[in-house]
């Protein structure tokens, strides 16, 4: 295309890294609160506790577990607990044609060398 004398590319560059990082962003922040209700059962956790491994008060969970829908609250504390629950062995699972869920992730025996 030509416009006031200049060319114009035909195709503009893509921007892969906002691309990802979008991708990664947004499925950070979709976590329902049966999501972390499930998650917290899986791993055998009270509120108690999962408030103690996220370095969250009680009530905050208590009040975010009381809600319906997406894990709301301030985008660190959801990180909080998310990081917490994932490292006790969760796996979020997004919504992939059959719904948000959550699974144990599997652990990798060592060989034994013989």
């Amino acid at each position: 295309m030509r416009r006031a004398g200049k060319l114009e590319p035909l195709f503009r560059p893509i921007d892969t890294f906002s691309i990802y990082w979008r991708a990664f962003h947004v499925s950070i922040l979709k976590v329902s609160i049966r999501q972390l209700k499930a998650a917290r059962t899986l791993v055998g956790w009270s509120q108690d506790e999962l408030a103690a491994a996220a370095d969250v008060s009680l009530p905050t969970i208590k009040r975010l577990e009381a809600a319906e829908g997406w894990l709301g609250g301030r985008q660190t504390t959801a990180d909080k607990i998310r990081t917490a629950l994932e490292k006790a062995g969760i796996e979020f699972i997004g919504e992939n044609g059959g719904g948000p869920g959550v699974r144990l992730r599997r652990r990798h025996r060592a060989k034994n060398p013989r």
